[in-house]
């Protein structure tokens, strides 16, 4: 006999994670007959991330060692793929059951439908993204050795056409997110657009500083966390780096001037979290077989944002953004390697 779930107290919770949200189960008991476990009505928060960026057709090239200059190697493998920070940092979020939606640009090309088709199969509401027909679809040439090092050549395309207007005309879908991810593959006066927009509404925001670039001291301040990568953390602050206290400290120099959060990336030396009130945390890499590292830094990301929104503390997101990143470099490709929410 079933118990009347308002006469029974829970003794137990179950979770399992669906695309709505989480489903929780609780079993219930009022002592007179066998315990059940009764659904729920409420879904959990479900993560509503609006990120701002770039769409690319990847073009990767597998050898056994990075070309010299002037040289020509025969390649082992090309695998066509889709990619740009924009676009991998909001796939990333919808493997984890996100609701994602992307402001960009792309061109009236065979390579833009074919993105439009890759987001809208991985879940991403692609409402928000414009034609542009005066320019092609952004393309990014990437080589990767036997070492699974990388280089990459960007051709940005339409992506360098999203503009402040094109911001403001979906202003709505920033207002209503929980967070908003932008990076610096489209023009800064779109991406600082967005950012205002965001702060107004009292929209969390994360900043991807990549490809390393100066950048205008209101960006930096809008932004409540920052998450460069060392490359690009010596290009913001001016300085040489090498071990863990010269990056602590740059970080530090960073943070002052304005980010609440500084996240960052360390590839195989993991990842440091530098937080409010003097939180300064170091979290070693994940061990895995490396085979392509390319998007790991936009799974990290990514995967960043929806842990947050979902309640996790600052520690907890990191050390599991960490462990989707090093997912993501054991399969090739760039999208299609990023690991459900059930692989992390």
């Amino acid at each position: 006999m079933r118990c009347p779930q308002e006469q029974a107290r829970v003794i137990a919770i179950k979770s399992q994670y669906k695309p709505g949200g989480i489903e929780r189960q609780a079993l219930r008991s009022d002592g007179n007959h066998d315990p059940v476990w009764y659904k729920e009505i409420n879904m959990a928060k479900l993560a509503k991330v609006c990120v701002v960026g770039s769409a690319n057709v990847d073009l990767t090239v597998f050898t056994p060692r990075l070309p010299r200059p002037g040289e020509t190697l025969a390649g082992r493998q090309i695998h066509l793929g889709f990619g740009g920070k924009g676009a991998n940092q909001a796939v990333m979020a919808a493997r984890l059951g996100a609701s994602v939606s992307l402001i960009a640009k792309i061109g009236d090309d065979v390579f833009g439908q074919s993105m439009l088709a890759n987001l809208k199969a991985r879940g991403i509401d692609i409402t928000h993204i414009r034609i542009d027909r005066e320019n092609a679809t952004g393309v990014a040439a990437i080589v990767v050795d036997d070492e699974a090092q990388n280089c990459i050549i960007a051709v940005p395309g339409a992506n360098g056409s999203l503009a402040p207007k094109d911001v403001r005309d979906f202003s709505n879908v920033i207002r209503s997110a929980d967070v908003l991810l932008c990076q610096l593959e489209t023009p800064i006066d779109a991406i600082l657009e967005a950012f205002r927009v965001a702060r107004a509404s009292g929209v969390m925001t994360i900043l991807n500083p990549a490809p390393a670039m100066t950048l205008p001291d209101e960006l930096i301040r809008l932004a409540d966390l920052c998450v460069p990568n060392e490359t690009e953390l010596e290009l913001l602050t001016g300085r040489t780096l090498g071990t863990l206290d010269e990056i602590r400290a740059a970080g530090q120099a960073l943070q002052a001037r304005g980010p609440h959060t500084v996240i960052v990336t360390l590839g195989d030396r993991g990842a440091l979290l530098l937080g409010k009130d003097g939180q300064n945390e170091h979290f070693h890499a994940v061990p895995v077989a490396a085979v392509d590292p390319t998007g790991a830094g936009d799974a990290f990301i990514g995967s960043l944002a929806v842990f947050l929104v979902e309640g996790m503390s600052l520690p907890e997101a990191v050390q599991k953004a960490n462990r989707a990143a090093a997912q993501s470099v054991t399969r090739k490709g760039t999208q299609s390697a990023f690991p459900t929410k059930e692989e992390i």
